[in-house]
């Protein structure tokens, strides 16, 4: 990877790729990386670049949506009997079934990277410290929190809102955590890390973060204090996610996909090997649904530091993969 550490203040809604917090990378522009997945109403819909969203019953066979936007989109999640994206510029779609979406207004310009539901409201956060609630998804209420981290990732469990983020300047990077009851009043709690945080996910009554340099934390007490736990990688870890009693994290610049039963002790699952100038994957969201584990990401070459296409991955146990056709044309390299 030839990407100088330099800051950039604010991510373009049309950055080639996600160097998260401090990095400026020398990708083609050519992709078509999907960033985020969630399950519910019997369908899994999954959204990235320029737009793309892709629906499925089974996590096999895909079908692509029109957006009506070409803007990034980054999260989704189902609640409430509503799909809601987030995305770059401020995006929020809406959807009932996951094939015909309407733009929302959200009322800010800011990258929004991650939305949740729970205690009756959605929350979406993103850059400079953005979080929005909403109560159906349609009207957004923006609030004022004193941080101006880029916050990454958002869930809901045991009647509290976490939301991890990453510093705006580097190079050293720290994640910072806040905690919330509401979405509306938030607490800023001790990460003990000095990584970035980029994904977060609830399960067996423990809350689990994961970031840079193959950070994983844990929290059983709703968020207040965190651990740090021993992952096997250095390398960054973008989502983590839970079902059929197992967290599963993902990441890039390495093919290993980690689980754990209890989130403390994490095995490391070799799904490709990975040299220079082979073809890699790169994953960016993980989700569970249906019996069924789906990771998505992006596929490109070490060697030109780009990405052809996007990658599905499913399994049933999170430990042994299959890769799936998105149904979607592939991107050339330039």
């Amino acid at each position: 990877m030839s990407c100088a550490k330099k800051e950039s203040e604010k991510e373009s809604a049309t950055a080639t790729a996600h160097c998260s917090i401090s990095y400026s990378c020398g990708y083609s522009g050519t992709t078509n990386a999907l960033w985020g997945i969630t399950y519910g109403n019997s369908t899994f819909v999954t959204v990235g670049r320029n737009g793309n969203i892709l629906t499925s019953t089974d996590g096999s066979t895909w079908t692509k949506r029109t957006s009506g936007t070409t803007n990034v989109l980054y999260g989704v999640i189902y609640a409430n009997s509503t799909f809601v994206v987030v995305g770059s510029s401020g995006t929020i779609l809406t959807s009932s079934d996951g094939t015909s979406w309407t733009s929302r207004t959200s009322g800010t310009s800011e990258t929004l990277k991650g939305v949740v539901y729970g205690n009756s409201t959605f929350v979406a956060v993103g850059y400079w410290g953005t979080i929005l609630t909403s109560s159906d998804g349609i009207t957004w209420t923006s609030g004022t929190f004193g941080i101006y981290n880029h916050f990454k990732g958002v869930v809901y469990g045991n009647s509290t809102f976490v939301a991890v983020s990453s510093q705006v300047s580097a190079p050293n990077s720290y994640g910072s955590i806040l905690t919330s009851s509401d979405g509306i009043s938030w607490t800023t709690r001790t990460s003990r890390t000095s990584s970035g945080l980029y994904g977060v996910t609830y399960g067996n009554n423990t809350f689990v973060a994961v970031g840079r340099s193959g950070t994983i934390l844990t929290s059983s007490d709703n968020g207040t204090s965190w651990d740090n736990r021993t992952s096997d990688t250095t390398k960054y870890l973008e989502e983590v996610g839970y079902g059929n009693n197992t967290f599963v994290a993902v990441g890039y610049w390495a093919n290993y996909i980690l689980t754990s039963s209890d989130g403390s002790t994490w095995t490391s699952n070799l799904h490709q090997t990975i040299k220079s100038g082979e073809t890699g994957l790169y994953l960016y969201g993980v989700t569970y649904g249906n019996s069924t584990f789906v990771a998505v990401g992006s596929s490109g070459t070490i060697k030109k530091q780009g990405f052809e296409s996007e990658t599905i991955l499913t399994s049933s146990d999170g430990t042994t993969w299959t890769s799936r056709t998105s149904g979607t044309s592939k991107l050339s390299l330039e």
